[in-house]
């Protein structure tokens, strides 16, 4: 599985690029806004503007290193004239850059048309630019995702078990583990569901599922992870991919047991051994 950092934060990208185990990056507007804002304040006030932040985050990701940067419209026509946009303005840099559209672009009251993110998605895969269909609740948003053309599809993990949780009337902190086999009411013992989901890890299942049986070309991109555990989950499922936030990534290689392993490792060399290090006395 691949993993693709999520963050805009160009310490954090370049940090995660010098492991050699990240294969992408996934970004939006609040998450660039807010880390070239950070930069500049810690840069004595010096001014660094959206285009050339940018710029230096996919110089940073490198080159085969997909980077996710999102149309700013709601409209078929914006989105994908912002598309084109960024493609042809950004991709120059290191020929890494996807389109980031929203699956569906209708808002909480109901306004907009249900299809232009399909819409946009068909024309800018037409035009060749990779397309990431983010904003995915349901398996069958992501077969229209895939079938209109996108190179990936961003499921939303977290924020499927947020949902469920929010409807059992959880009181939970984001960071929180969810069990992929889902929870149960008290009373009538029922599983709680979202839209039949039992979780954001079934989503993930289901859309991989789907993906096979159709031999559909198109990337499962698991978004919204919250915790380590869900990317050991996700993995079990098979999704192609997981975008990660820094702190779930430096999480990852943590655990108490290697820890303490470290120690008794440490404790344990003697000066016998640790003379075999030295090439000058060895006479190499």
């Amino acid at each position: 599985m691949k993993l693709f950092l999520d963050s805009a934060i160009l310490k954090d990208i370049r940090d995660a690029m010098s492991w050699g185990i990240v294969d992408g990056v996934t970004t939006n507007p609040s998450l660039i806004k807010k880390a070239a804002a950070d930069l500049a304040a810690s840069a004595d006030g010096e001014e660094l503007n959206m285009e050339s932040y940018i710029k230096q985050v996919l110089a940073a990701a490198g080159r085969m290193c997909p980077v996710s940067l999102e149309v700013a419209g709601r409209s078929a026509d914006e989105m994908i004239e912002q598309g084109k946009i960024l493609y042809e303005r950004f991709d120059p840099v290191a020929s890494n850059v996807v389109i980031k559209v929203p699956v569906s672009t209708v808002n909480s009251d109901g306004d907009g048309d249900p299809f232009d993110g399909i819409v946009a998605i068909e024309e800018l895969s037409d035009e060749k630019i990779p397309v990431n269909a983010t904003l995915v609740f349901t398996p069958e948003q992501a077969l229209l995702a895939a079938k209109a053309g996108a190179e990936y599809v961003s499921p939303f993990v977290g924020r499927v078990d947020d949902r469920i949780r929010k409807t059992a009337g959880m009181d939970f902190e984001k960071s929180d583990y969810f069990p992929a086999s889902g929870i149960v009411q008290d009373e009538s013992h029922e599983m709680i569901t979202d839209n039949g989901l039992i979780s954001g890890i079934e989503l993930v299942a289901r859309t991989v599922d789907i993906f096979h049986q159709y031999e559909l070309e198109c990337e499962v991109i698991a978004a919204s992870v919250r915790n380590s555990r869900q990317i050991r989950e996700l993995a079990s499922v098979g999704s192609d991919i997981a975008t990660v936030p820094f702190s779930v990534l430096r999480d990852m290689i943590n655990h108490p047991g290697t820890r303490s392993g470290v120690d008794a490792f440490s404790s344990d060399l003697v000066d016998d051994y640790l003379a075999l290090f030295n090439v000058e006395e060895s006479g190499e």
